[in-house]
Formats: structure tokens, C-alpha cells, sequence
């Protein structure tokens, strides 16, 4: 049996949002564009061909959706600094609470600084969780680009980390 399109973005717009999220690092922004991206997904839900599954076909909308939003805009950067990410801190003690934002935030700023495709690789491997293959579909790249750039993504994130600690630190 078919989902109905109000099950597909209750069981997807979250991890499309967030997917969105880290890269516009504006909530409005986010929010508008995770909306564009089932506006997309539904006027074109026929193309849909089952070559990959569901989330990751609207994962590939989303990147897309985003893109076009800064090539319209013209933005270069794709984060803004001064922003920070929604983090669970319920169930932790204050100091906890204090050092899980802070990494957050670092980390954050770090991914910030990184050149768009090792950012995209990084989000949607590592945050998203997609599989290689389902990263591959996203991007529009080989499996073999994939694991090449996730490597190379992860020296550049931890050179950046160790650079931006030594400034702060």
C-alpha cells in the first residue's frame, strides 16, 4: 500500500529539516525550504522510480531546494556564525548542558568553514546517517567519490578543529 503524502512528510520532514538545517543555519529559512522541498517531492511524486529509497530521494530534493535558494541568493557562505544549532540538554547537569553547546557550537563552526562539498559529505554521511550508496544518489557522485571525499572531509574537519582550538585556546 501507497503512503498518502501526509504520512511521507510525518514520517520524513524532520530528518529533511534538520538535513536543511545545517546547511542554511536559519530556522525560517529551514522550515520554508523542508515546505519547498515536499512541494517539489509531491507535484513530482510520479517520477518517483523506487531507484532509491523514499527519504534518500527527498534528501537529493532538499540539497537541491537549498541550492537553488543560494545560487538565487548569490550566498557563497552557507552558515551564518552567530547562529546556534538545537540541542537536546534535558537530561544533563548544568555543566554537561554548558560543554555539550559548546561543542555543538564548535563543531558547528567548524563544518561552517569547510568547502561545500566536504560539508555535504560530512552532514549526510555522518549526521544524516545515509549510506554510502544513498549519499552517492544524493550528490549525484560515485560510491568511490564518496568514501574518497568523506576521508578527505575528515582531515579537513579535524585540521580545522585543531587550527580554530589553537586560536581560542
Amino acid at each position: 500500500m501507497e503512503k498518502s503524502l501526509e504520512q511521507l512528510y510525518v514520517e520524513y520532514s524532520d530528518r529533511i529539516y534538520r538535513y536543511i538545517f545545517l546547511q542554511v543555519r536559519q530556522k525560517e529559512l529551514a522550515e520554508d525550504l523542508t515546505q519547498e522541498t515536499f512541494y517539489r517531492a509531491f507535484k513530482n511524486i510520479h517520477s518517483f522510480n523506487k531507484q532509491a529509497s523514499m527519504l534518500t530521494w527527498l534528501l537529493k530534493i532538499a540539497r537541491n531546494a537549498t541550492y537553488d535558494h543560494f545560487r538565487r541568493k548569490r550566498i557563497i557562505r552557507f552558515f551564518s556564525l552567530d547562529k546556534d544549532l538545537n540541542v537536546d540538554t534535558s537530561n544533563l547537569s548544568l555543566e554537561d548542558e554548558l560543554l555539550k553547546k559548546d561543542m555543538t557550537v564548535r563543531l558547528s563552526n567548524t563544518l561552517a568553514s569547510l568547502k561545500p562539498t566536504y560539508r555535504d559529505v560530512l552532514i549526510l554521511r555522518k549526521i544524516n546517517e545515509s549510506s554510502i550508496k544513498e549519499t552517492a544518489y544524493i550528490l549525484g557522485w560515485t560510491e568511490t567519490k564518496v568514501k574518497s571525499t568523506m576521508v578527505r572531509a575528515f582531515a579537513a574537519l579535524k585540521k580545522e578543529m585543531y587550527r580554530m582550538e589553537g586560536e581560542n585556546g
